[in-house]
């Protein structure tokens, strides 16, 4: 849930990193910021499932309190003491889409997945003998690793006809996948097209989104062979190495809320549609796809 306070957490009490008194300096100074960020954004509450007038102040006012906050951490001592091997700033994303969900999702239900997974991939079966196979299934569920799905977990009970040898699994599988990146260049999209590939081929109703503070892409990469949903580019601006980022002509854009805004909307009308499909439904229209 709160994937960067715990990753702040952790470094509070890691006994042998951060142990000098700049780190504990750095990261008291840290952890003032982060509370008041997260009360705040456990006091706002919405956008939910019905579309309201008030949604666009409250989305606006998520995105300020993101801005503020990772303008803050975004502070070249802490860049230079805390690198990205040790996911402190890259986990603030996570933690805001967190934040931008969490009603709307658990208008759902309190019990669905929001944030990091290990999703249902694939599933076969590999008993030692025919002995075997006759008395329990032996199945191996393979897994895939995201940092951010909205999803569901079911709870699987399979046993051989005729035996009460029964085995339990828990599949956790996607509606949404969202990954968050600090910056998106053409390896990362590649791997993400692949993820999302593989998703769709066992949860067809399943949409995989990228967000990214910014892009590192030429106009030689052509979008359409990829498989994701939707890039979104938060701060609308090509990436900057971390060093020049702190250069006096550098000008860094801002989280911009009409992106955000475009996100929240896209996640909320595939959430509250109707996914009705397949071959039957169809033939009724007479055209399939």
């Amino acid at each position: 849930m709160f994937v960067h306070g715990d990753n702040l957490k952790q470094k509070e009490s890691h006994k042998e990193k951060y142990t000098d008194q700049e780190a504990k300096n750095y990261l008291a100074e840290i952890r003032i910021e982060y509370d008041k960020w997260n009360k705040l954004n456990e006091e706002l509450k919405g956008p939910f499932s019905a579309i309201d007038e008030s949604d666009f102040e409250i989305i606006n006012k998520r995105v300020q309190l993101f801005s503020d906050y990772k303008e803050f951490i975004d502070q070249q001592k802490y860049a230079e003491k805390f690198d990205s091997r040790s996911n402190l700033h890259s986990s603030v994303l996570e933690e805001f889409i967190f934040y931008l969900f969490r009603d709307l999702v658990y208008e759902f239900s309190t019990s669905a997945i929001l944030g990091k997974a290990h999703t249902f991939k694939d599933i076969f079966f590999n008993s030692t003998s025919y002995k075997e196979m006759v008395a329990r299934p032996n199945a191996i569920v393979e897994k895939k690793e995201h940092y951010f799905i909205i999803g569901v977990n079911i709870l699987a009970k399979m046993n051989c006809d005729g035996s009460t040898d029964t085995e339990s699994h828990n599949w956790q599988i996607p509606a949404v996948a969202i990954e968050c990146k600090t910056y998106l260049d053409k390896t990362m999209l590649e791997g993400s097209s692949t993820a999302a590939e593989q998703l769709k081929h066992r949860n067809p109703n399943a949409i995989y989104i990228v967000v990214a503070e910014w892009l590192k892409l030429t106009e030689q990469v052509n979008l359409k062979k990829f498989k994701v949903d939707q890039i979104y580019v938060l701060r609308k601006q090509k990436n900057t190495d971390r060093e020049y980022r702190y250069a006096d002509t550098y000008k860094k854009n801002p989280i911009f809320e009409d992106v955000v805004q475009h996100l929240f909307d896209t996640v909320r009308n595939h959430l509250t549609s109707d996914w009705e499909g397949g071959i039957s439904y169809g033939l009724q229209k007479g055209y399939l796809m």
